[in-house]
């Protein structure tokens, strides 16, 4: 294969990007070939002789890391445990850090990605859910009742400092090189996000290597926004701080296919998005509304999103209606229950435990419920 100039070494730039330890050849080798393909371990060595010291940087015990880049010193950890499991039907969910459990998975082994995961980072932090738990709200704010019904909390995402919007872009960007390993070529990866965050996530995820396909938009009315402003109501009653939200994104990308589609889809089954009907192509505006009592019985999950919606989403990403569902923030396991519903085989990977003991109640409860 001819490559343009430069663009195995930029490849190494970009894996090194998200490894604030460094890395060694081989580690390098196998994200680059993730990346852009096949690349000999000795033209990834060469580069990294050549760019040293002037790019690159040799640290201790044979890695590299970027030149100027202060390294972090790698934590010591724990032996690692067996992750505990849990299976229901074709679900499996999974006690565990997402991105320890990626690095552990073979190559080309999950079809399609639907997630919605932690926005801004702090929301789901150990602190934060332990003031959210104990109704102090912190980082989340706990709206009082409306209308007779108890609304669910809302992440404030307007309180992140610079160093938490600069700790957002680096979380994603190495969950997204984990995740362009474990991926088939082709897989369509939809990820929740939030209009004032969605810029970061996504270009983040495209730095990552995967290629930015537009965007699915949830139409769903929520209490966020239109708000006049605080202490100021009566003196400016006509003004609205922010508009009131009416949609939410969700981001589309895929990892790069091998060929053109048909060839990809006769290969790996990946490349496209499964029409609704003969007639009716899958969209990329999907009416919603917001989660109901009904389902949040089940599941108490501060971000769960209805089945209604999740079906037709898990549905589309798999276009020959074969594969894997993964969902690497499982949280209360909706997406696991979605593609339990409409027959697939999926994954689900959550590291808290008070929700991992959530969702292994909430997938079968979910999973049944009948939905128009």
């Amino acid at each position: 294969m001819r490559r343009r100039p430069g663009e195995v070494r930029d490849a190494i730039v970009q894996v090194l990007e998200g490894r604030s330890h460094g890395a060694s050849v081989q580690e390098i080798t196998k994200e680059v070939i993730g990346l852009i393909g096949a690349v000999p371990s000795s033209s990834v060595r060469s580069y990294l002789q050549l760019n040293t010291p002037t790019l690159f940087a040799r640290m201790e015990r044979a890695q590299y890391s970027l030149s100027g880049f202060q390294v972090e010193p790698e934590p010591s950890l724990p032996p690692r445990l067996e992750a505990e499991s849990f299976q229901y039907g074709q679900a499996s969910l999974i006690l565990e850090d997402c991105t320890a459990w990626l690095d552990r998975q073979p190559a080309n082994s999950v079809h399609a990605v639907v997630t919605d995961p932690p926005y801004g980072l702090v929301e789901y932090s150990s602190i934060e859910q332990s003031k959210l738990r104990s109704g102090k709200g912190g980082v989340w704010r706990v709206p009082p009742s409306f209308d007779g019904s108890k609304r669910a909390p809302l992440p404030r995402f307007t309180v992140l400092t610079p160093t938490d919007l600069e700790a957002l872009e680096r979380f994603f960007l190495a969950w997204g090189r984990s995740l362009m390993r474990v991926l088939v070529p082709g897989s369509n990866v939809v990820v929740a996000s939030n209009p004032l965050l969605s810029y970061l996530v996504s270009g983040a995820l495209a730095r990552a290597g995967l290629e930015r396909r537009g965007e699915l938009v949830r139409l769903v009315m929520t209490m966020r926004g239109g708000d006049r402003p605080k202490a100021a109501h009566v003196e400016f009653d006509g003004v609205s701080v922010m508009p009131r939200s009416m949609w939410e994104p969700w981001l589309l990308f895929r990892k790069p296919l091998e060929g053109r589609v048909q060839d990809n889809l006769r290969k790996w089954g990946t490349g496209g998005f499964r029409r609704v009907s003969a007639d009716k192509p899958f969209g990329d505006v999907i009416e919603s509304a917001p989660t109901r009592s009904s389902e949040r019985k089940y599941a108490n999950h501060p971000s769960l999103k209805p089945q209604a919606f999740l079906r037709k989403v898990v549905r589309g990403v798999l276009p020959l209606g074969q594969g894997i569902v993964l969902d690497p923030f499982a949280g209360s396991a909706s997406t696991l229950a979605a593609s339990e519903a409409v027959g697939y085989q999926s994954i689900g990977v959550e590291k808290d435990k008070t929700y991992f003991e959530l969702a292994k109640e909430a997938l079968p409860k979910l999973a049944s419920l009948h939905v128009e």
